[in-house]
């Protein structure tokens, strides 16, 4: 795997995007956010967590699933319950986070970087799920096969490309040993 910087990262995302859709990635120093254009800021921000590199393509990936109307809102206007979450919020977090890291997972697989699914609730111990893993693996399948909605291609090529990573096949998406 590439060894990987978030300022490359950043500066990839920004010509890829800030022109086009308004909208800039930025290393945070607390909880990544999103945060629409204002008065003060006139570019929509992606705010990924401590220069953290998954941070920044899972943020990355949430904003690729948004349309147009969330992204006027801040963080999507998504529901969001913090680390400690019980097992039916965790299933329902699991269920509206299949997309969003099976985006991730093929972002990080066109940047070379190795991909962790995550529960996002540590202190509860409860991981990520058996069913939650194969329904993300799913939805990658039906990425391959059928493609990734115009902005996530758009970042998936220029990070394979800026990376110089191979086409993406269905073998590079394995359950084995995560």
């Amino acid at each position: 795997m590439t060894e990987l910087n978030s300022a490359e990262l950043i500066k990839l995302f920004n010509d890829q995007f800030q022109q086009s859709e308004n909208t800039i990635l930025v290393r945070g120093d607390d909880e990544p956010i999103y945060l629409p254009a204002d008065e003060q800021h006139p570019h929509h921000r992606v705010i990924f967590a401590h220069g953290f590199f998954a941070s920044a393509m899972h943020e990355i990936a949430h904003w690729c699933v948004a349309g147009e109307a969330r992204r006027q809102l801040v963080d999507f206007g998504y529901w969001y319950k913090p680390d400690g979450r019980t097992a039916d919020e965790q299933a329902e977090f699991e269920r509206v986070e299949i997309k969003p890291q099976a985006m991730e997972w093929i972002f990080s697989q066109s940047a070379g970087h190795r991909f962790v699914f995550s529960a996002d609730n540590l202190s509860s111990g409860i991981g990520a799920s058996d069913s939650f893993k194969h329904n993300v693996r799913q939805q990658v399948m039906e990425y391959l096969a059928n493609g990734l909605p115009g902005r996530a291609q758009r970042w998936s090529d220029a990070l394979r490309a800026y990376y110089r990573t191979p086409a993406l096949g269905p073998e590079l998406f394995s359950l084995q040993g995560r």
